[in-house]
């Protein structure tokens, strides 16, 4: 028997409020992750997004500064590159040691415990040079206030112990190898953990572990024994610096944004 008009009727309607409220979802489910985001970094630590700057120059929570000396390198806010929104942080790094800017910020306001965990995403305009450069760096009030420091080596990624310059991974060609390059003109996700009381360290990129930029607690040859041949590693960053430090070659202008800093992982998204 076929169904009767009333029957159709009822169905269409049905598959309408369906179609309604599937696309009410939809459009609802974006608008609503970075409220959720935003939640999650005003009870875990903070988030920065600069679209509140009203200035060129980092202000707020953020400080520029450079260390020992200066020079020609700047650190300025942008409205013309942003990873989301329409502004972010432009360093503008030269060649030097005395040409080094940063902005940073206290991590005072971040909850105490064990883990320590910090998103920022990155974009630069050239490819990270053989000698050792830095791009990001936490002063260590366990290590004498020396700087606990992200940047590259051999063209790849590297974190560098200032006060007894260990490279994590080791500057072997294997070790090299386990790490992986800064990729140029196009925004990257970094994001490490730290865990303070045991002095572990994991970084990822793109939301990938990078097998070579993990101190474990267990001494692998390559990448963590150079590390941990000093005992007794227990960071305490008291601030976070986005910038440029170059100790020999390296030009580069980037740019950063999207910056979190909490105690669970935060991810890419």
């Amino acid at each position: 028997m076929a169904p009767s008009l009333r029957t159709l009727a009822a169905t269409a309607a049905s598959l309408a409020v369906t179609a309604v409220l599937t696309t009410t979802a939809a459009t609802a489910a974006p608008s609503s992750a970075p409220a959720r985001a935003a939640a999650a970094c005003s009870a875990n630590g903070f988030c920065e997004d600069f679209e509140s700057q009203t200035g060129t120059v980092p202000s707020g929570r953020w400080t520029t500064s450079v260390a020992n000396c200066s020079g020609t390198g700047t650190a300025t806010v942008d409205a013309t590159v942003a990873h989301g929104g329409t502004k972010s942080v432009r360093v503008t790094g030269r060649a030097g040691y005395c040409n080094h800017a940063f902005a940073g910020t206290s991590l005072s306001g971040v909850p105490g415990g064990s883990e320590l965990y910090a998103r920022f995403w990155v974009r630069h305009t050239t490819a990270l040079p053989a000698q050792h450069v830095t791009f990001a760096a936490l002063r260590d009030t366990n290590d004498g206030g020396k700087d606990l420091r992200m940047g590259g080596q051999n063209k790849a990624l590297q974190w560098n112990r200032e006060s007894d310059d260990a490279t994590l991974p080791a500057q072997s060609p294997a070790g090299v190898a386990l790490s992986t390059p800064l990729p140029v003109n196009t925004w990257t996700c970094l994001e490490f953990r730290l865990d303070r009381s045991a002095g572990r360290l994991d970084t990822w990129v793109n939301g990938s572990l990078v097998t070579g930029l993990v101190v474990d607690g267990t001494p692998t040859q390559d990448v963590d024994q150079q590390w941990l041949a000093r005992g007794g590693w227990r960071p305490a960053p008291t601030d976070l610096r986005l910038g440029w430090e170059s100790y020999g070659e390296g030009d580069d202008t980037l740019w950063y944004d999207d910056v979190a800093v909490g105690t669970s992982r935060i991810g890419c998204g």
